[in-house]
């Protein structure tokens, strides 16, 4: 006989969300004051429109966040070039 999956109540569910949110948030904000330090123009080359092509990306992203998070939207495919 099959046994039924047990169910995750809500508070779990809730507790996974918190924690999972938490971890990927603090991973993200790392992640962007890494490419912050690409500011450092001693190190490195670049131009305002390299500057105003990564806020672009990463606004798309955050706009994109903003709708999974208030509907069910389809996973994005990650595309970023400087580069031609």
């Amino acid at each position: 006989m099959l046994e039924k999956t047990p169910s995750i109540s809500r508070s779990e569910k809730r507790e996974k969300f918190v924690k999972l949110a938490e971890n990927r948030t603090v991973n993200a904000i790392k992640a962007i004051r890494v490419i912050g330090k690409l500011g450092n123009k001693n190190a490195y080359q670049f131009d305002e429109s390299d500057v105003n092509k990564i806020v672009k990306a990463l606004n798309k992203e955050i706009d994109s966040l903003k709708a999974r998070m208030s509907s069910s939207g389809a996973k994005e495919s990650v595309d970023f070039k400087l580069g031609n």
